[in-house]
């Protein structure tokens, strides 16, 4: 039988990847679940093509436009974020991959695990808010997380075979987004048209301008300190602009494994699914003649300040991740509806992380309460400066 799959976020980037991936390899993989936040013609085209059994639409008021359009057929229709962690639970899933964006993937991932499914992980805010209590769970269910960002990826392939051999260093590389090598007076007047291109990646709104900022990649820090039991001193970022290796492991006797490719994400989607095997593709190949130099420089701490603040809240630990995540998301948010500069994105996030209460618990209402509490001192803060 082919493995039944819950896309939890099927109209986003990684979710139409995936799909893009169970074209390819219906006989392996079949759709269980399907899930947006308002796209609500995209999810019943997808729907209408791949007939899971059950959908959800976030957006409550588009709930009858997408019940009549399945309902002929035999497609359960939910409406309501509150409706995703049940769905995720369904005796029918085998697997869950979680590409919804930002806070709203922890609680349908942590109910998945919960009930004993295989996670695919996109969701990287669900390890960055509660790592401890996640991976906690992952032991205490036996389930199997694997990655899916390229990164994470990338570390866990060079680490298959080596669970004997201690790791010295995980070396994530990024791409350096769209403003590498600019100075500070040049991201004064950066406007969200310019910061959505993105030189390599083909992502969302919200995780490309995290990746103009280097918010991206500290949110990834402190996703593999979680993933892979690394502390942050271990941890090292630097910047790759071609965007080949994807990242790297450095052992304990000094050598290093890397993995490369073309950036497509559905090679990191596919390796998640079908996690032990490797599945036969036509994508792309890398070819060395077109990429004759990769080259390699340290991040700017000092002009993309997300990097820092994120390392700064892994370090503090408890509930602080949980702060720069919310705090972040409402300073994107702001940045793309332009209510405040890039550079202020920065400054909105540290005084969050400095006047939000700290604490060391790990609980989901721990979590959800100062996440709900950074967002409204975060809006609140936008509205006097």
């Amino acid at each position: 039988m082919p493995k039944s799959i819950a896309i939890l976020g099927s109209t986003g980037s990684i979710g139409k990847q995936c799909l893009d991936v169970i074209r390819q390899h219906h006989d392996l993989f079949s759709v269980e679940i399907l899930s947006s936040n308002t796209n609500a013609e995209l999810l019943i085209n997808q729907a209408v093509e791949f007939i899971p059994n059950a959908v959800v639409i976030a957006d409550e008021k588009q709930y009858n436009l997408v019940k009549t359009a399945l309902e002929p057929l035999g497609i359960k229709v939910f409406a309501g974020e509150d409706s995703l962690p049940g769905v995720a639970c369904f005796d029918t899933v085998d697997m869950v991959l979680s590409a919804l964006v930002g806070f709203a993937g922890f609680k349908p991932t942590l109910a998945a695990i919960r009930a004993g499914k295989q996670i695919a992980l996109a969701n990287k805010e669900t390890l960055v808010v509660g790592g401890e209590l996640i991976m906690e769970e992952v032991m205490r269910n036996r389930v199997s997380l694997l990655p899916v960002d390229s990164e994470h990826s990338a570390i866990f392939q060079c680490l298959v075979g080596e669970q004997y051999n201690p790791v010295e260093k995980l070396i994530l590389t990024g791409s350096g987004g769209p403003f590498r090598g600019k100075k500070r007076q040049d991201l004064l007047h950066v406007t969200p048209a310019q910061a959505l291109k993105h030189p390599t990646w083909n992502m969302g709104a919200k995780i490309t301008i995290d990746s103009a900022s280097l918010m991206n990649k500290g949110l990834e820090v402190i996703e593999a300190r979680w993933l892979f039991g690394i502390p942050a001193e271990k941890l090292e970022v630097v910047i790759h602009p071609q965007s080949i290796i994807h990242s790297i492991v450095q052992f304990e006797d000094g050598s290093m494994k890397a993995q490369m490719g073309l950036p497509d994400m559905r090679l990191p989607i596919q390796y998640a699914l079908a996690f032990p095997q490797r599945l036969k593709t036509d994508y792309p190949r890398f070819n060395f003649a077109t990429y004759p130099t990769l080259t390699f420089e340290p991040p700017d701490l000092d002009i993309f300040r997300n990097l820092a603040l994120a390392y700064e809240a892994l370090n503090t630990g408890g509930n602080a991740p949980c702060v720069l995540n919310a705090a972040n998301e409402v300073a994107v948010d702001a940045f793309l509806n332009g209510k405040i500069g890039f550079l202020e994105m920065s400054d909105l996030i540290e005084k969050c992380l400095s006047m939000i209460e700290f604490s060391r618990e790990s609980s989901f209402d721990t979590y959800q309460q100062t996440d709900a509490e950074t967002r409204r001192l975060a809006k609140s803060l936008l509205k006097h400066q």
